[in-house]
């Protein structure tokens, strides 16, 4: 008997083992991103690179650009606008990182909501993401 109380189930994001392979091998995550624009670890990889370089507008908007491939990923994974994005799937981390980074960087530039909403998405996708990258 199926359980009409449980939510959505959670949503995995394809592998994309070339891309993932490429950046893990020391490519600029800007190459990366440049031949593997649907992988959105390249795009969190940049937005977190920039940002630690002290430019947040330019962090935000590699963040931005994640956050978007990523969700159209999701949506042609089945998921609806919420649910589980489990962070114990390797491939949905980068999608979790750029909305991490989004939150960050928007806090950086003063778009307070922007950056509640995104903490807000990241912790209701994945409690164990949320913690591993705001705690680490």
């Amino acid at each position: 008997m199926d359980n009409l109380l449980a939510g959505p189930p959670p949503t995995h994001l394809p592998d994309l083992p070339e891309a993932k392979e490429a950046l893990e091998s020391g490519a600029k995550a800007s190459d990366v991103a440049a031949r593997y624009p649907a992988y959105p670890a390249a795009w969190a990889a940049l937005a977190e690179e920039y940002f630690a370089q002290g430019h947040a507008v330019t962090s935000y908007a590699f963040a931005r650009t994640g956050y978007h491939r990523g969700l159209d990923q999701l949506r042609r994974s089945g998921w609806k606008g919420h649910g589980p994005i489990p962070w114990e799937h390797e491939p949905n981390r980068g999608f979790l990182r750029c909305l991490y980074a989004l939150s960050r960087a928007a806090q950086a530039i003063g778009e307070k909501d922007e950056a509640e909403r995104c903490l807000q998405f990241l912790k209701d996708s994945t409690e164990t993401g949320y913690e591993a990258l705001t705690k680490g």
